[in-house]
């Protein structure tokens, strides 16, 4: 139950996530965001878990540029532009669909349990869903034209989810191979860092105001992206991943759209029409129609023993 707990957690936090980086866009740009909360989130690390992760075999060094790269660097980055293009609750919606990819991952790497007609008929009502949402955050004009920005955010949002599945299996590996969790987690933010530190410097490379940085609405911000929501949030998943396994571990993020829907309500003043709530509603029941399982399925994830 602890674990759940945890998974439970991680999943709170990270639903604010979408409307805090909303909120820094006004006065940042999507990479510095990403920069500056991954640089504090390793630093945060590096003072809890100081010494350096040893690896059993030199080829594991690869999983872990892997999920630096597709966990920190792209899916964050992915997020952050769709968050300039469209709202924190189509964002907030559309990566909940990620349960959905990690299941299509299972199934492409040999565990093909949660595939079955179920599955399928989950997956094409919780795209629909997807629509319905992308639909509702468009503007009336964008509507007629077919064309608008909103849907292009929607787009990204959904390659997000798609990284995310690939992250969240690449976690699984790496806790079945035994490694502690909080210095497995610093070693790939530090492949994500710099990652994220290459593209910045390619892209956008002009440091933001330091008044921009000293606000004190950007700097909690800032504060509660890097600390809480990276250096917290990312060990707690990878816990979770470790003790529940991938699949189980990504059913949580299911709350993601109400709890961001909700914040964003109540911070951004974002509009919640009817075919948002439509699309909420189909979406989430699509994903839980699509990882039902019995009990006893749930039971047998294999649980890698825990020696951090």
């Amino acid at each position: 139950m602890k674990y759940h707990l945890v998974a439970l957690f991680t999943i709170f936090v990270w639903g604010i996530t979408f409307v805090s980086t909303k909120v820094l866009l006004v006065d940042l740009s999507p990479l510095w965001i990403l920069l500056l909360r991954f640089v504090l989130g390793l630093c945060i690390l590096c003072v809890i878990r100081p010494h350096v992760l040893r690896l059993k075999e030199r080829t594991d060094e690869a999983l872990f540029a892997a999920a630096g790269a597709t966990g920190i660097a792209a899916y964050y980055l992915l997020e952050n532009v769709a968050l300039v293009f469209t709202t924190a609750t189509a964002v907030g919606v559309i990566v909940a669909a990620s349960p959905l990819f990690t299941a299509l991952i299972s199934a492409a790497l040999g565990d093909r349990s949660s595939i079955n007609i179920r599955f399928f008929c989950g997956f094409a009502l919780a795209m629909a869903g997807l629509t319905v949402v992308g639909a509702g955050t468009m503007g009336e004009s964008d509507l007629v034209n077919f064309t608008g920005f909103d849907l292009f955010g929607d787009m990204l949002a959904l390659t997000a989810a798609l990284v995310w599945a690939v992250y969240s299996t690449l976690v699984a590996r790496i806790a079945q191979k035994g490694y502690e969790t909080i210095a497995a987690t610093k070693r790939a933010f530090v492949w994500g860092v710099a990652f994220i530190l290459v593209t910045t410097l390619i892209f956008d490379p002009h440091a933001p105001r330091p008044s921009a940085l000293l606000d004190g609405q950007n700097l909690l911000n800032l504060l509660f992206l890097g600390a809480v929501a990276s250096a917290a949030c990312f060990v707690t998943w990878g816990v979770a991943v470790k003790h529940l396994g991938a699949t189980a571990t990504t059913t949580y993020i299911y709350l993601v759209p109400a709890i961001t829907a909700t914040v964003s309500i109540l911070i951004l003043g974002e509009p919640l029409n009817a075919p948002i709530i439509l699309g909420l509603a189909m979406t989430i029941a699509g994903l839980l129609l699509s990882q039902k399982r019995s009990a006893n399925k749930r039971t047998q994830v294999a649980r890698p023993i825990d020696r951090s």
